[in-house]
């Protein structure tokens, strides 16, 4: 905690003060994202580092494996789809980005199989991209392929999946359909620093 406080001391007499203009204008005209986001929980994937944004560029949303469930408007709870909802319909984003990358914990853990521990809310997670799993099961070209490898086409794949969910929601596919919104899937290797498309 007392890192963590020490870069906040950094921040607020250095980035912030050399920015306040903008964060006053960002305070009372409130956000304009023209894009948004959604990209790993893991914490060498920072979106508005590799993407150099300044506060009020993006709209993000992390999760384990940046992955997008299908809609399914109901009582649960729907984090991921909700900030979806919010940055379409309200701040009527222009492009949404899916960002998976190299070394994906999430990803490793979908193509162990269930396990055991303390996992009673990944493996459920994790089962959005399923079908992900069962493609680089099922590719021969990644039969009898090193871990590491089946891992890293199953990020790719993963991308591939929540592209296909974003379609699922309505508002977003009418939107896609009359050009008044973008889709795209990267993938940031975290050891090279190389961000491709998916």
């Amino acid at each position: 905690m007392k890192s963590l406080l020490e870069g906040y001391e950094r921040f607020r007499h250095g980035y912030w003060q050399e920015h306040a203009e903008v964060y006053s204008l960002l305070a009372k005209e409130g956000q304009k994202p023209r894009a948004m986001v959604i990209a790993c929980s893991d914490s060498r994937v920072a979106p508005e580092m590799i993407f150099d944004c300044a506060p009020g560029e993006i709209f993000v949303v992390r999760n384990v494996s940046a992955l997008v469930p299908p809609y399914a408007p109901d009582d649960k709870k729907h984090g991921t789809s909700a900030a979806l909802e919010f940055a379409v319909n309200s701040l009527n984003v222009r492009s949404i980005i899916v960002m998976g990358h190299s070394r994906c914990g999430g990803i490793q853990a979908l193509m162990m199989g269930p396990g055991g521990g303390n996992r009673d809310f990944i493996d459920s997670w994790m089962e959005i991209a399923s079908a992900a799993r069962q493609r680089v099961c099922d590719s021969p070209d990644l039969n009898g392929a090193e871990f590491e490898a089946q891992c890293e086409a199953c990020e790719h794949e993963a991308v591939r999946v929540s592209l296909a969910n974003l379609l699922t929601f309505p508002w977003i596919k009418e939107r896609v359909m009359d050009g008044r919104l973008t889709l795209a899937g990267l993938h940031f290797n975290v050891e090279s620093g190389r961000l491709d498309m998916v």
